[in-house]
């Protein structure tokens, strides 16, 4: 592990066994070049991030990219977020541009060119296929952010990548018996598809960051002036239904619907955040963890 700059970079398991693979199969120029190429693509990410003034605390280096760990999490425009990840696969582009002009030029060997052409070409046409953890894949959960509710993003997101990482494995697996196994393809088509899978299964703890997060950023967008947006809910819905209804590029007003259809009451997202994350609940809560918003005279709390 080497840190640079208060940021840790480590290889990931994966890319420790392509590197023993590669000195026992002689390409260990091949490998080298790969690990040079995804290095810089995940510096153009670290460089992004920290021009945003995000603390980037440690990159994990895969043999198509990396995964950074960040202490913004959700705590950040998905503007900042799509940017980012956009900056990876840009690195690529200007080293595929150069190598492009040596290899038409003519400048020194024209194989090694080439094949730091088509790696730079791979590692940033794969990091934008809309698959998490992969650059595209966060590109499309930013953009989501935009259209519905965070939580749904999240499900869209992750139910997309795992159909994604399911169809990597298929490809991997069509040539065969005729031509073998694609081994590469078919490890990093597992590793993907095992990482979506944990994902959707701990879906819940990933809304928990959010919604830990939520009181900061809207503090934030309100100092941005961002007006609030209004969220109709019913008085007897759960509140963790209410809070998977939040939308992360916005804060919301509830205005408390009761049986008769009139505005009960109008709350700042906030008092049912609170509540929510102390585990005391809104008033009127019901027993099995059932809670309703209190009935009552319209007013703004």
């Amino acid at each position: 592990m080497i840190n640079i700059g208060g940021t840790a970079y480590r290889l990931h398991p994966l890319f420790v066994l392509l590197m023993l693979s590669s000195v026992l199969t002689g390409y260990v120029v091949e490998m080298l070049t790969l690990f040079g190429v995804v290095t810089i693509h995940e510096l153009g990410h670290v460089a992004a991030a920290k021009s945003f003034g995000w603390r980037v605390r440690q990159v994990q280096l895969l043999p198509f990219g990396g995964v950074a760990s960040v202490d913004e999490s959700t705590n950040v425009p998905a503007r900042q977020e799509w940017i980012v990840a956009l900056c990876g696969p840009l690195q690529n582009v200007w080293m595929a541009g150069i190598s492009y002009m040596l290899v038409q030029a003519g400048w020194g060997n024209g194989e090694y060119w080439k094949y730091f052409l088509q790696a730079n070409i791979l590692i940033g046409s794969f990091n934008l296929l809309p698959l998490l953890p992969l650059d595209g894949g966060k590109i499309l959960l930013a953009l989501l952010c935009y259209r519905i509710s965070y939580h749904r993003a999240l499900v869209s997101g992750l139910s997309i990548s795992l159909g994604f990482s399911v169809l990597i494995i298929l490809i991997s697996l069509v040539r065969y018996p005729a031509a073998g196994v694609q081994l590469n393809l078919l490890v990093i088509g597992i590793f993907l598809f095992y990482t979506n899978w944990y994902s959707l299964r701990h879906l819940h703890f990933y809304f928990l960051r959010f919604l830990l997060n939520r009181e900061m950023r809207s503090i934030r967008m309100a100092e941005e002036g961002r007006l609030p947006s209004p969220l109709f809910v019913s008085s007897s819905s759960p509140p963790l239904q209410v809070l998977r209804r939040f939308m992360r590029e916005q804060y919301h007003l509830l205005y408390i619907i009761g049986s008769s259809g009139a505005v009960l009451q109008v709350w700042p997202e906030a008092k049912l955040l609170k509540a929510y994350l102390s585990h005391i609940g809104p008033p009127d809560t019901k027993r099995k963890g059932s809670a309703t918003f209190p009935r009552g005279k319209r007013k703004i709390v």
